[in-house]
């Protein structure tokens, strides 16, 4: 004789009007340096992994992250973040970390040696753009440009205010 199995009636947690929680934004902003693109013509860009410890990853996600005084340099075939400032870690105890230390980014070699040779190049500069984090990973945008002169900013304000009034004039 086969016993009969039971038919699953859905509990209030399971199904019957439960909403499934929301997953995560898949890319949560942290810090934007947002006078790199007035300052400098950013011609490429390459995202970037970051060498963190314990600590400093949980102050990036608390947004406790500056790039606005940071830039990179490329040495001995590596590239590092220097002057990026991350908040000490509130709960962190005696092992909480130097907020302005150098950090390593981790990019593939030929991404290396592009951004050794824009910065043997004379004017150029790896400044980062973005520090965010992606699927529970802290990532850098960071770009390879060339410093604008005042004027240069001129134009490109007047540009910018041109444009801008030009798409109020057609909506009008």
């Amino acid at each position: 004789m086969a016993k009969k199995a039971k038919k699953a009636t859905p509990t209030k947690a399971a199904g019957a009007g439960a909403k499934a929680p929301t997953p995560p934004p898949a890319r949560l902003s942290v810090a934007r340096n947002r006078r790199a693109t007035y300052d400098y013509d950013i011609t490429e860009r390459l995202d970037a992994g970051l060498v963190l410890t314990g600590t400093e990853i949980k102050s990036i996600r608390n947004g406790q992250a500056s790039i606005q005084e940071a830039y990179v340099r490329p040495q001995n075939g590596e590239a590092w973040l220097l002057g990026a400032h991350i908040a000490p870690y509130a709960a962190g105890n005696q092992f909480n970390h130097e907020p302005k230390r150098e950090r390593k980014l981790l990019l593939h070699k030929r991404e290396i040696l592009k951004l050794e040779e824009a910065f043997d190049q004379k004017s150029l500069t790896i400044v980062p753009i973005h520090l965010y984090i992606a699927r529970g990973l802290a990532k850098l945008e960071i770009g390879v440009g060339r410093g604008r002169r005042s004027y240069d900013k001129r134009d490109k304000i007047s540009a910018r205010d041109a444009a801008r009034q030009m798409r109020e004039a057609l909506r009008h």
